[in-house]
C-alpha cells in the first residue's frame, strides 16, 4: 500500500519526467494575491504567469503546494473532524503548462497517471466536461477510450473556472471515481450527486477565454492548463480507504493525539482526534511559514484553529497541553517533504505550548459560562447572541468555538444577535487587514521586468555607479521627461531596496539634464524602484546617469544591520533554539529586532546578551558572504527566516569566531545566516553594541532595540552625564548614588504606606458603627457599599480587605472619585466565591460607571470607570447582580 509520501512522489516525479520543472511549495503566506489571506490552491504562485504579467525561465510545473483554508470565503472549518473530507491544511498536487500544451496533452497526462502509474481500474473513472466543451469531450474518447455515459456534460460554473469578475478563465474537466453500488450517490450533475459514490480526485482547468468587464468572452492568446489533485482524497482512493482520516499520514497523528491523551483514538472521541490531527497540520505549518497568534488578521485565524483543537483536547480529558507533544510526529511524517517544518519544529512546540497554557486558564471558566447559560433556556432552544459575545469578548471563545461546543449537544448560537455585538469588531479587523504582501498595482513594474529585465543590484560592492534610465514613472503610469516627484528605474544601481527589515538606500542621481534626490527605494518584480525628487532641471528616460548612495547613513544601517545578527546569535546561545527571528528594522539611527520568546529577559539575561555581542564585536573578525543553493546554507546550519521567499541562490552571511568559550568546535563560525541585505565589512566596523531594552512586541514574541556605533557612544555619554547630575544634585559621589535612591525610596515608601492608612481610616468614616447600619442583607447574601473620594484605586483593595474583615461572610463594593475618573473595587469572602465571583460583581459596577470590563479573582477584582457621579447607579448595579443569583 503506497503511503501518501509515496504517492506525492510518484506524481511529482511522473511531470518530472514529462518535461515540468518540480517547483517548491510556496508559502501559505501569498506574496502575489492581496485578496487572498492563506494560499488555497496550487495555481496561487503562479498567477501572474496565467495573466501574461510575469514570465519564468520554464513554461512547464508541477507542485505538490501546501493550503490553508480557514478564513474568509474559502472556510472548510465548521466540517473539520465530522466530514470525511474537509480539511483546514491539505495538499494540492498540481501540474500547470502556461502557453505550452493545452487541452490534449493534459488530458492524457491525467489519464496516463492514474490508469498505469497510479493503477486505478479505468473501468471506475468518470469525467464531466462543460456543456460546450465538444473539444474536450472528443479527447476523452480519444485518449482513455470512454463511452458517451461516462463523459457527462455540466451547464453550470461546477465546470468553468473563473479567476474573478473579470480576467483569465475557463472549461473544466473532473475526474470522479465511482465506488460502486454499496454506497449511495449519483454521478455528477443527477439529483444524487451530494452522496459520496462519486468522488471527484481531479480538476483541470482549460485557461483558454478572458472574462471582459461586460460579461463577454474573449480568446486568449496565451492558452494554459491548471490542475489540482487532493492529495489526502487520492490518498485514501490509493489505500483503500473511504474516510481521508484513515490514511497513513492522518491515521499516525490520531494515534500520536489517542497517546497523549490517553483516549480511544476510534472511540466515543472519534471526532476530537481527527480536529486535533487536522488542525495540528494548520497551525504548524502556518506558524513555519511566519504567523504567531494574534488578534487580528492571519494572527487570528490561526489562534482560532489552535484553540479549537486546544478545546477538543480538553474534550478527550487532557489535563496538561497536549498539542505541542505531537509535534514530533508530524515532523517525522513530513518534514522530509517539507524541510521549514524541521527547521522551525522549536518554535512550533513553543508557541503552541504557550498558546495551550494560557487558553487552559480561561478554558474552564468560559465552558461554566456556557453550561450557565445553556441551564437558563428551554431544551434544544438557541444560545442568545449576546450569551455568544460575551464568551468572545470575555474568554476569547469566537464563535465557531462555542458553535462547535454547541454541536454536541444539538443547539445552535443566535448568529443575528451575535454579529450585531461584533460588528464594530469586524469593521476595525477589516479596517486593519492590509493583504498579502505585494501592492495590488503592481502590474507597471512587472510590465517594465518584461521589458528590461530584473535590475542588477551592485552595493554590495560600491555605493557609487553609472547607469541608463530605463523608465520614469509619474502617478502609476511611464512619462518621457519628469520634474519633481517621479519614480526612477535604472539598469543597474548601488541603491539598496527596502527588504528583510533593512530600510532603502538615499542619495541622489545626476544626469546631464538634472540632479535628483532619492528619499526611498524599494523593489517589485525586481525591478528596484527609486523615489526621487527632481530638484534640479529634468530627468529624460535614456539618459545616463551617476548614482550615489548617501555613505553616512549607509555605514549606519550596515553596523546596525550587522548588529541584528551577532544579537540574533546571542539570544539563541542565551534562551534557547527556539529563538527565531519574527521581524527587524535596520535603520541607520537604531536597530529593533523581534524574536520568539514566552517571556522578558531578565536584566542580568539581557546584560549578558549585550556583553557576548560586544565580545564578537571587538573581535573584528571579518564578516563573510557566500552564494549556494538554500538546501547547502542550511545544512551548514544557516539561520533563515521562516516563511521568507528564497530563490535557486542564497547569499550566506557568516561573522565572528568561536575560540573555546562558546558551543561548537575553536575556530567555528558563531553567526551564519541568509540574508540579502548589506554588512560591515569587519565586525569592529560596528563599534560598539548597547541594548536599550526588551519589550513585547506580540504574543509569545519579544523585542529589543539597540544602538550602534556612534549613536551607542552618545547614548553611554549622556547616560554618564545624567547620573554626574543626579549625583551632584544628592551631594553623593557616583558610587554611592544608587545606595542612596534606594534610601529614598524606602522613605518614600514608609510615608506614602502611612499616608495610605490616613487615607483609609478617614475614608472608612472612623468606626464599625456606621458600618453595621449601611450592611444589607441581599439574596441571602450580607452586602456592603461605600462611596469615597481622596483614595487612589491602588488603596482600594485595603479597604475592601478591612470592610470583609468586618462584614464576616459576605460581598463589599467600594466606589471611588480618584479626581475626575471612577474606580471601582469588589471582594467576596471566601465561603461565597463558589456562588459569587468579585469579577462578575465589579464588572456590573464598572458598566454603571461607563467603564468595561475589570478583572482579578473571585475574591478580590477592579474596575474603572468614566463617571464618578454614577456612583449611586454602581452600586445600584451591584446590588441587582447579587439579587439576581440563583
Amino acid at each position: 500500500m503506497p503511503s501518501l509520501n509515496d504517492i506525492r512522489s510518484t506524481f511529482l516525479n511522473f511531470f518530472e519526467r514529462n518535461g515540468h520543472r518540480v517547483v517548491e511549495s510556496s508559502p501559505l503566506v501569498p506574496r502575489n494575491d492581496p485578496t487572498l489571506m492563506f494560499t488555497n490552491s496550487g495555481m496561487v504562485q503562479f498567477k501572474n504567469c496565467f495573466t501574461g504579467v510575469e514570465t519564468r525561465d520554464y513554461k512547464r510545473a508541477t507542485t505538490a503546494q501546501k493550503c490553508v483554508r480557514a478564513g474568509g470565503k474559502h472556510n472548510d472549518l465548521d466540517n473539520v473532524g465530522y466530514t470525511a473530507r474537509h480539511h483546514t491544511f491539505f495538499e494540492m498536487l498540481g501540474n500547470f503548462s502556461f502557453g505550452d500544451y493545452f487541452k490534449a496533452e493534459a488530458i492524457a497526462f491525467a489519464w496516463e497517471l492514474l490508469t498505469r502509474d497510479f493503477g486505478l481500474n479505468p473501468e471506475k473513472l468518470t469525467v464531466t466536461v462543460y456543456h460546450t466543451d465538444e473539444e474536450a469531450a472528443a479527447i476523452w474518447k480519444k485518449v482513455a477510450g470512454l463511452p458517451e455515459a461516462r463523459i457527462i456534460r455540466i451547464a453550470n460554473d461546477d465546470n468553468f473556472w473563473r479567476m474573478g469578475p473579470t480576467g483569465p478563465c475557463g472549461p473544466c474537466t473532473e475526474i470522479f471515481y465511482d465506488h460502486g453500488p454499496s454506497i449511495w450517490g449519483g454521478p455528477p450533475g443527477s439529483p444524487e450527486e451530494g452522496g459520496d459514490r462519486f468522488i471527484e480526485i481531479w480538476n483541470n482547468v482549460f485557461m483558454q477565454n478572458e472574462q471582459m468587464p461586460d460579461g463577454s468572452l474573449r480568446k486568449l492568446e496565451m492558452q494554459s492548463i491548471d490542475t489540482g489533485m487532493g492529495l489526502e482524497r487520492i490518498g485514501a482512493l490509493l489505500q483503500g480507504k473511504h474516510d481521508n482520516y484513515d490514511t497513513d499520514l492522518m491515521r499516525s497523528l490520531i494515534e500520536a493525539s489517542a497517546h497523549a491523551t490517553s483516549a480511544d483514538p476510534d472511540g466515543p472521541g472519534k471526532v476530537h482526534h481527527r480536529v486535533i490531527a487536522d488542525h495540528l497540520r494548520s497551525t504548524a505549518f502556518l506558524i513555519a511559514d511566519g504567523v504567531t497568534p494574534g488578534n487580528e488578521g492571519r494572527g487570528y485565524v490561526l489562534r482560532r484553529i489552535m484553540r479549537r483543537a486546544m478545546r477538543h483536547a480538553h474534550m478527550l480529558g487532557a489535563q496538561d497541553p497536549v498539542m505541542h507533544k505531537l509535534v514530533p510526529t508530524l515532523v517525522r511524517q513530513m518534514g522530509a517533504a517539507y524541510p521549514e517544518l524541521n527547521r522551525a519544529q522549536a518554535l512550533i512546540e513553543e508557541t503552541l505550548k504557550l498558546e495551550e497554557t494560557r487558553f487552559r486558564t480561561t478554558l474552564d471558566r468560559g465552558l461554566k459560562l456556557l453550561d450557565d447559560e445553556l441551564a437558563r433556556l428551554p431544551e434544544g432552544a438557541e444560545l442568545p447572541g449576546a450569551a455568544a459575545f460575551k464568551l468572545y469578548d470575555t474568554y476569547g471563545f469566537p464563535l465557531d468555538l462555542t458553535q462547535d461546543a454547541l454541536r454536541e449537544q444539538g443547539r445552535a448560537v443566535e448568529v443575528a444577535g451575535f454579529d450585531a455585538a461584533m460588528e464594530a469588531q469586524k469593521a476595525k479587523a477589516r479596517a486593519s487587514w492590509a493583504g498579502s504582501g505585494e501592492a495590488k498595482d503592481a502590474t507597471i513594474w512587472y510590465e517594465l521586468a518584461e521589458k528590461h529585465g530584473a535590475t542588477e543590484f551592485l552595493g554590495y560592492d560600491t555605493e557609487a555607479a553609472e547607469a541608463q534610465l530605463l523608465a520614469l514613472v509619474v502617478d502609476g503610469a511611464e512619462v518621457e521627461s519628469a520634474a519633481g516627484a517621479v519614480q526612477i528605474v535604472v539598469n543597474q544601481t548601488p541603491y539598496y531596496a527596502e527588504s528583510g527589515g533593512q530600510v532603502g538606500d538615499f542619495g541622489i542621481i545626476r544626469t546631464e539634464t538634472g540632479l535628483a534626490e532619492v528619499t526611498d527605494t524599494k523593489k517589485a518584480a525586481g525591478v528596484f524602484i527609486h523615489f526621487a525628487q527632481v530638484t534640479e532641471g529634468e530627468f529624460r528616460r535614456g539618459q545616463p546617469a551617476k548614482l550615489e548612495v548617501n555613505h553616512a547613513r549607509r555605514s549606519a544601517i550596515r553596523a546596525n544591520h550587522s548588529a541584528t545578527h551577532l544579537l540574533h546569535e546571542a539570544l539563541r546561545r542565551a534562551l534557547g533554539d527556539h529563538v527565531a527571528q519574527k521581524g527587524s528594522l535596520n535603520a541607520p539611527d537604531r536597530l529593533r529586532f523581534d524574536f520568539s520568546h514566552s517571556k522578558g529577559l531578565s536584566a542580568a539575561e539581557l546584560a549578558g546578551v549585550e556583553v557576548e555581542v560586544n565580545e564578537f564585536v571587538r573581535q573584528n573578525a571579518p564578516v563573510e558572504t557566500r552564494i549556494m543553493t538554500p538546501d547547502d546554507a542550511r545544512s551548514l546550519g544557516a539561520q533563515a527566516l521562516f516563511g521568507e521567499k528564497y530563490g535557486d541562490e542564497v547569499r550566506v552571511v557568516s561573522m565572528g569566531r568561536l575560540n573555546g568559550s562558546g558551543k561548537g568546535a575553536d575556530g567555528a563560525t558563531y553567526s551564519l545566516e541568509l540574508c540579502g541585505g548589506t554588512h560591515v565589512a569587519r565586525t569592529g566596523d560596528i563599534g560598539a553594541f548597547v541594548a536599550l531594552g526588551d519589550s513585547a512586541s506580540s504574543a509569545g514574541v519579544r523585542r529589543i532595540e539597540a544602538l550602534t556605533g556612534q549613536a551607542a557612544l552618545e547614548h553611554l555619554k549622556l547616560q554618564a552625564a545624567r547620573l554626574a547630575e543626579i549625583a551632584a544634585t544628592m551631594k553623593a559621589p557616583v558610587t554611592e548614588v544608587a545606595e542612596r535612591v534606594r534610601a529614598l525610596a524606602e522613605e518614600r515608601r514608609a510615608l506614602a504606606n502611612e499616608l495610605a492608612q490616613i487615607k483609609r481610616e478617614q475614608a472608612l468614616g472612623g468606626g464599625a458603627g456606621k458600618l453595621e447600619t449601611d450592611i444589607k442583607e441581599i439574596n441571602g447574601i450580607r452586602f456592603i457599599a461605600q462611596v469615597v473620594s481622596g483614595v487612589s484605586g491602588r488603596d482600594l483593595p485595603g479597604l475592601v480587605d478591612a470592610l470583609k474583615v468586618r462584614v464576616g461572610s459576605g460581598a463589599v463594593l467600594i466606589v471611588a472619585d480618584t479626581g475626575g475618573k471612577a474606580a471601582a473595587a469588589a471582594g467576596v469572602t471566601e465561603d461565597l466565591t463558589a456562588r459569587l465571583s468579585a469579577v462578575d460583581l465589579v464588572r456590573a459596577a464598572a458598566e454603571a460607571l461607563g467603564g468595561k470590563g475589570g478583572g482579578g479573582r473571585p475574591d478580590m477584582a477592579q474596575a474603572g470607570g468614566n463617571d464618578p457621579a454614577r456612583a449611586p447607579q454602581a452600586v445600584a448595579a451591584a446590588e441587582a447582580m447579587i439579587g439576581e443569583l440563583k
